[in-house]
């Protein structure tokens, strides 16, 4: 290659650069209208007054499915994790079990497992024993929910048939027999998916925080029939997409580096 040559394909080569650089600097978090925007009290949640945590073992939104109850304490640890690595002391989770289990006791269960509703006058007696026992002994400074709940969606969105829901982008997933999808499947119909809900009350039980995330499908399409959605029967196996949802239902309170609910 002599100099002239050289001299033309240089500021090629540069400009390739710059714009393969610039593209990068563009890219970011891809914009999902679905996250869910949480409510939060960034004054109370501030680490000089939440210092100690710990997370409840049952729901304030009443039991999960059976499915989905089957998960709760993997959930609740990897839950535990991430607020300890953002600088929080979470206190063992039976210590709130006892409590709450000796005030249950003394009020009845709160929680009617025919109809999964929640008495919130036996549930807000239960809770102000649980809370005065835990706060005097141990200092507690929040107490945490996480629930799991299911909604149900449509994998209906472009030509990967995606759902959207709580922040995250899912596909279908296949089950049984069988590697394809019919041609006349109806993508309209409807199919259950599971996010997680955090929600966080301080000493006084003033609600503090609500944020929710994503995670993944309970159904799947049944590739025996080719018509319809059955439940899955790995549920929640994606180590990836449950940290996603934990990420997403932490923000704000623990920031979520690509959280996707900013508006291009």
């Amino acid at each position: 290659m002599n100099y002239s040559e050289f001299r033309t394909i240089t500021p090629r080569i540069v400009l390739f650069i710059t714009a393969l650089f610039l593209g990068a600097c563009a890219s970011g978090p891809t914009y999902n209208p679905s996250t869910f925007i949480a409510e939060i009290n960034e004054q109370a949640l501030a680490k000089d007054k939440v210092k100690t945590v710990i997370i409840a073992h049952v729901n304030i939104s009443g039991p999960s499915r059976s499915y989905l109850e089957r998960e709760e304490e993997r959930i609740d640890a990897l839950v535990s994790k991430k607020l300890k690595e953002a600088g929080y002391k979470v206190l063992p989770q039976r210590l709130f079990v006892q409590e709450w289990n000796t005030a249950v006791r003394a009020f009845g269960d709160p929680f009617d497992p025919s109809t999964g509703r929640v008495n919130m006058k036996t549930f807000v007696l239960i809770m102000n024993s649980v809370k005065d026992q835990l706060v005097k002994s141990k200092q507690v400074d929040a107490f945490v929910f996480t629930d799991l709940i299911e909604q149900q969606v449509a994998f209906n969105n472009g030509m990967n048939h995606e759902a959207r829901w709580d922040g995250v982008s899912r596909k279908p997933t296949l089950q049984g027999p069988g590697t394809t999808i019919p041609g006349g499947f109806d993508w309209n119909q409807l199919a259950a998916v599971a996010s997680l809900q955090v929600v966080v009350f301080d000493q006084g039980l003033e609600r503090i925080f609500v944020g929710r995330g994503g995670m993944d499908a309970t159904d799947a399409i049944d590739a025996r029939s080719g018509t319809r959605f059955e439940r899955r029967r790995n549920i929640l196996e994606s180590q990836k997409y449950v940290q996603e949802g934990i990420e997403l239902a932490l923000h704000p309170w623990i920031e979520m580096a690509d959280w996707p609910g900013k508006a291009p």
